[in-house]
């Protein structure tokens, strides 16, 4: 009896409480893009980088971000939509690592004296595939967490409607 009745506090407190949680892993998220697109783009490799793809690189990123705020917020008022929304980012973030980081890591230094080097080192390339698949990881994460409180919510929330 006290299982249920806890259970149910549990349930009636979502009513008056953000979801903190999901809210928090899409920040982290943003902050671990953010900790990518810095190695990327403070790495001097001559013109390597100075070519249309890193200007879709750097939108890409600014979309990501702002999408990503505006998720941040949506799961944190239960809107069932943004923790979809979130699940697709954590998706999009692993799809880049087979952008940029690859086809950085497999193209030859352009500049003089480093022959025998790729554009980005292993450890860069380490580095930045961790930094998208942790951001992923928590996009994911925060779209779960998201998906599972609205979901409570919105059938306590019927329940309440049928007893009224």
């Amino acid at each position: 009896m006290a299982d249920n009745k806890e259970a149910l506090i549990k349930k009636d407190r979502l009513r008056f409480t953000k979801n903190k949680l999901s809210s928090t892993l899409i920040i982290l998220a943003i902050i671990a893009n953010a900790l990518y697109f810095v190695s990327i783009y403070r790495s001097d490799v001559g013109s390597y980088y100075y070519k249309i793809f890193i200007g879709a690189s750097v939108v890409y990123n600014l979309i990501f971000m702002l999408a990503a705020f505006l998720a941040s917020e949506g799961v944190k008022n239960y809107k069932l939509s943004y923790a979809y929304v979130s699940i697709v980012l954590g998706v999009l973030q692993i799809a880049r690592i087979f952008y940029l980081p690859t086809e950085a890591h497999n193209t030859q230094n352009p500049m003089v004296g480093f022959e025998n080097e790729t554009v980005m080192s292993g450890e860069q390339f380490t580095y930045v595939t961790v930094c998208l698949c942790v951001s992923a990881a928590l996009l994911v994460c925060a779209g779960i967490a998201g998906i599972m409180k609205t979901t409570t919510l919105n059938n306590y929330l019927a329940e309440l409607d049928k007893k009224q």
